[in-house]
């Protein structure tokens, strides 16, 4: 998992979210929400922002790897 979808992982974690609440929040499939997670599908802007928005986050927080 790249940095960014770890972060997006331990987030889902700490909130004891599954992966299906995710997919419920989001309006998606359980197993569109699981491919994601696990970078098997693409992550457009509009969900990466309804994802930060679950976690009251700006998807920067959670999708933008800081270099240095």
């Amino acid at each position: 998992m790249k940095e960014q979808y770890q972060k997006l992982f331990e987030l889902r974690k700490l909130h004891r979210y599954s992966y299906q609440d995710m997919a419920d929040f989001l309006k998606i499939s359980k197993c569109y929400y699981w491919q994601i997670e696990h970078k098997k599908r693409r992550l457009y802007y509009d969900l990466a922002k309804k994802i930060a928005t679950v976690f009251q986050l700006k998807p920067d927080d959670i999708f933008y790897e800081e270099i240095g």
